[in-house]
């Protein structure tokens, strides 16, 4: 693992926080297959070093723009677990009230401009907030996620042309998952490496290993020092792999079995617990760290559950526009 002189503490750090992006997702999981949320969900499980290696150098102040497969990036960025399941289930006491469930997450106290089920449509957004902080003229940075699906869209490449000429403080995170929904990398691109593609608008692109926390905290490091002091933007290309389908209801049959198997030997979780052994991190330290994580879920489970579900006159408050009946 990358970046081998990191403080123990910020090492137990990213782990715990890593870990309750897992245990989390876990329960959503299961409370989904108890027809306890609303329409469907995309969990995060197995890409957590992404979320987590990003976002640890991402302050309150500094605006992330997630996707459909978002829950993973608010809690990296230090959203409340309670809320965040509450927004799922669709209650009152979620972050959006219940209007905007599993894939429209917000939380504008902790920079989170909010999650869009639009493949793509992230990205413009992370644009325009860099351009904000431009003009602004402060030391924020935008941080957008998206999915190799995405990179094929034009909004990528017209966000990122702007970012580039503008010199905008903008990263770019392409988690990489190998599957747009059920299509293979490889069967919609030429290129192996999607970070290839920054090279065309003359801003650092890097590959790496999405499933090294280490490895992705080193290079956001770099990229988020270069941004803040008016470097331009940076296309990150995290290699990663989801436990899951795409959604609830996928299998996931597309992948070979011994794809799976390979890529779930090298679980970010597994890979951490590893490295903290190796430096000395005891194994009855990790088992205080799961069992803290899981009652953090359990009592941000019991919040969602017991939280009412909005009032059918609450619809049309807090919305920027509405139609006046007649």
């Amino acid at each position: 693992m990358g970046n081998p002189h990191l403080d123990p503490d910020r090492l137990l750090e990213l782990h715990e926080k890593m870990l309750i992006i897992r245990v989390f997702e876990e329960r959503v999981f299961e409370i989904y297959g108890q027809n306890l949320v609303p329409g469907t969900i995309h969990l995060y499980a197995g890409e957590e070093a992404v979320a987590v290696g990003v976002c640890s150098h991402l302050h309150d102040d500094d605006y992330l723009v997630s996707t459909h497969r978002g829950h993973g990036h608010c809690i990296a960025k230090g959203a409340r677990l309670d809320r965040t399941m509450a927004e799922i289930l669709g209650k009152k006491d979620g972050y959006c009230k219940g209007k905007g469930g599993s894939m429209h997450i917000a939380d504008f106290s902790k920079g989170m401009l909010g999650a869009t089920a639009v493949v793509g449509a992230g990205i413009p957004i992370a644009t325009g907030a860099g351009l904000s902080i431009k003009l602004r003229g402060t030391k924020q940075v935008a941080a957008c996620f998206f999915g190799d699906g995405a990179s094929n869209q034009g909004t990528f490449h017209e966000g990122i042309n702007l970012a580039a000429i503008w010199r905008l403080p903008v990263l770019f995170i392409c988690e990489n998952n190998l599957y747009a929904m059920g299509t293979r990398q490889s069967q919609a691109m030429i290129v192996a490496d999607i970070a290839e593609r920054a090279h065309a608008y003359g801003i650092p692109g890097v590959s790496v290993n999405g499933n090294d926390v280490l490895e992705v905290y080193r290079v956001t490091e770099e990229a988020v020092a270069r941004a803040r002091e008016g470097g331009g933007p940076t296309l990150i290309e995290c290699k990663t792999y989801r436990r899951m389908g795409h959604s609830r209801m996928d299998p996931a049959h597309y992948r070979p079995k011994d794809e799976v198997d390979e890529w779930f030997r090298n679980d970010p979780i597994r890979r951490s617990e590893k490295e903290l052994l190796r430096r000395g991190i005891s194994s009855a330290e990790l088992a205080n760290i799961k069992a803290r994580v899981s009652k953090a879920v359990d009592d941000a489970t019991e919040f969602a559950l017991n939280s009412p579900f909005p009032n059918v006159k609450e619809a049309y408050e807090g919305v920027y526009a509405r139609k006046e009946r007649e």
